[in-house]
């Protein structure tokens, strides 16, 4: 099949097993792969009540149609599974260049299910897959895991992904390195490898790739380079994360308000831009460049402390989220603190986000009387104290006391376990620590959050029309009239379809699988661009029609929706941490603002037929897009919605709606 390996791989690793099988034609022509897939394998065979670390729960990796080919930014890869962290779906997408790598091999996914009875490695080379012992790497960390395999497999070139001390250690939201540099960041997938002693996988591919129209393909290409290269509108956005990287952020975000400052406090850092900017992390920080697979921006850095106590720390990155959680976050300015704190999480393997969250959530606590020095475990929490926050990143990976043990289970679990009012100042939303954005002053953000099924998800629905301000864009997707108020960053109106309509183009982003770079900053790519490339790579001549491709989309959302509806979620996790809805930004350019959450939800549902009442799917809207097994399964466990109640909201989305149904 063009655009596919053709075959993936089921590893049992309670009885050693490994099966070879032909990817199903269904799931291809269905769901494309990635995401889409993974929604349907793990809808297939994730039974509701399976405990996320126990051997009945399963992780699949899985590339796309697009992954190894040479469309720009075609090196990602993604991995789902049902999250120790926060009880819901997961998902996770890392670049590099292990994707492209399994396709080469010959594979489109691995499904990983079971668990062992001691540490293993899967080692794939082209045809040959073999589980081996991993006892001499339980314990090492990333790096040197990963060298051990090389040196072992005696190949500097095969891929490797791995698992660090966290993982190991079951953190909760321990992640899974790639190449070094590269994370399969959120929700806690390390932890299930963990949880099934499987130190990580090396993968080796000489194979190739078919297409299905070679002449269509490369007027594509030429046409996204000339974008890339050339696009007014797009180029200095382009140019400055070619340059600084995605920590260019830091700098727009202070702009308008919206940088994580003080555990979510507020959303502005006065004179980020001269501390912890771009400028001054380039040159502080800068060593060398690199690139994912393909890459059409080459946003990835090599940084290094120069002096001080650090001196000699290197890693990839750091990225802005862990700009944020480790620099404004915690009110620092030490960005040598920051280049070891990134360092760290890597090393030790664990997602920099949930990580420095939910140890600023100890802080938040701690100034409020919360936590005293004894629950601590003697550390003193005090604002601006990066040795403190440097000492817990290592004691939560290896879980040294309980303190760091609690921190390890996340924020929301550990505000539990505290109780009192601990819940306050734990900023998440069910079950997974905010990210570095603030819906207070980019409202779409606020509804991102709010419906995401992975919880407080930055890369899942995020507009960033409205976010940096791309009029013409706007206006060319929306119309004048409509486009003017989706571009306020400040407003409410239209938020609901912009939102639902991000969520359907990244639900086609993460199923092809292309990076979001080039569809979410700068929206290079739109609906009509992946039908041309669908159409172009696999031939499947439905997709060339824009409307049939978002009935694919729409069909990828509800499906992932219908997991989590599966496992109890109702309009009930629908909702915002009260910081945002609740608490007006205190300084900075948003001051003043709260999050209006129920006008964008009510046009959200509407544009996804939802049931206000309940906030589950009907029958009507899952049989239009192909799901009628599902809402069959859904009607039967009583979590279908039994009648249709219109959200409460004077929208002109229905005729919206009209117009791409």
């Amino acid at each position: 099949m063009n655009g596919y390996a053709g075959k993936s791989i089921r590893v049992n690793l309670t009885d050693r097993k490994i099966t070879v099988f032909k990817t199903p034609v269904e799931w291809e022509r269905k769901f494309l792969g990635g995401i889409g897939m993974g929604a349907k394998i793990l809808w297939d065979e994730l039974a509701p009540d399976v405990d996320p670390l126990s051997p009945s729960n399963k992780i699949v990796f899985l590339t796309g149609p697009v992954d190894g080919t040479l469309f720009p930014p075609s090196g990602r890869f993604e991995a789902v599974s049902r999250s120790p962290l926060t009880g819901w779906w997961a998902h996770s997408s890392s670049g590099g260049f292990w994707g492209p790598e399994l396709k080469y091999a010959g594979y489109d996914l691995i499904i990983i299910e079971g668990a062992s009875d001691r540490p293993l490695y899967l080692h794939i080379d082209n045809d040959f897959i073999e589980l081996r012992d991993a006892g001499h790497l339980w314990g090492l960390d990333t790096e040197k895991a990963t060298d051990s395999i090389k040196s072992e497999l005696n190949d500097d070139e095969v891929k490797v992904l791995v698992i660090g001390p966290a993982g190991e250690n079951l953190v909760k939201y321990a992640n899974i390195m790639v190449d070094y540099y590269r994370a399969l960041g959120r929700t806690g997938l390390g932890a299930i490898l963990g949880s099934k002693k499987l130190k990580g996988i090396a993968v080796r591919g000489t194979k190739g790739i078919d297409i299905a129209n070679h002449e269509l393909f490369n007027k594509l290409l030429a046409d996204m380079r000339k974008k890339y290269q050339k696009d007014a509108e797009y180029y200095g956005h382009i140019d400055s994360m070619r340059k600084y990287g995605t920590f260019a952020l830091t700098d727009w975000e202070n702009a308008i308000g919206r940088l994580p400052t003080k555990n979510h406090w507020t959303g502005y850092f006065p004179n980020a831009e001269n501390t912890i900017g771009m400028h001054p992390l380039r040159e502080k920080h800068y060593k060398k460049h690199e690139s994912c697979f393909n890459c059409g921006i080459q946003c990835k850095y090599i940084s290094e402390v120069r002096s001080g106590k650090y001196k000699g720390t290197r890693s990839g990155g750091p990225e802005y989220e862990t700009v944020e959680a480790f620099t404004s976050n915690f009110l620092s300015t030490d960005t040598d603190a920051l280049i070891r704190a990134n360092y760290l999480s890597n090393l030790l393997g664990m997602d920099s986000i949930s990580l420095g969250h939910s140890i600023s959530f100890a802080y938040e606590a701690y100034e409020n009387g919360i936590i005293t020095k004894k629950d601590a475990d003697g550390r003193e929490l005090r604002w601006g104290d990066m040795d403190t926050v440097m000492e817990l990143v290592e004691s939560i990976a290896y879980r040294k006391d309980d303190f760091s043990r609690l921190l390890g289970e996340g924020s929301k679990k550990a505000a539990e376990e505290i109780g009192g009012d601990a819940w306050k100042y734990a900023i998440h939303v069910n079950g997974l620590e905010a990210s570095g954005q603030d819906g207070r002053t980019h409202k779409s953000m606020g509804l991102t959050y709010a419906i995401n099924v992975r919880g407080a998800d930055h890369l899942t629905s995020i507009s960033c029309i409205d976010e940096l301000g791309y009029k013409n864009e706007a206006f060319r997707r929306y119309g004048e009239a409509r486009g003017k108020y989706v571009i306020d960053r400040l407003s409410e109106a239209h938020k609901g379809y912009l939102v639902a309509e991000m969520e359907e183009l990244y639900a086609l982003c993460d199923s092809l699988v292309l990076c979001k770079y080039g569809v979410m900053w700068p929206p290079l790519y739109y609906f009509e661009d992946m039908a041309r490339l669908v159409h172009a790579v696999t031939g499947f001549e439905e997709y060339s029609d824009v409307k049939e491709l978002r009935k694919m989309a729409r069909r990828i959302v509800h499906i992932r929706r219908a997991f989590n509806v599966r496992l109890g979620w109702t309009k009930k996790q629908d909702a915002l941490h009260p910081r945002f809805t609740k608490e007006p930004m205190p300084t900075g350019p948003g001051k003043g603002n709260v999050v209006h959450l129920e006008p964008m939800l009510a046009e959200y549902y509407l544009v996804r037929g939802y049931d206000w009442e309940t906030g589950l799917p009907t029958e009507g809207e899952l049989n239009d897009v192909g799901l009628s097994d599902v809402a069959g399964e859904l009607s039967k466990a009583g979590k279908l919605a039994s009648k249709y109640t219109k959200p409460p909201v004077e929208t002109d989305a229905t005729e919206w709606l009209a117009n791409y149904r």
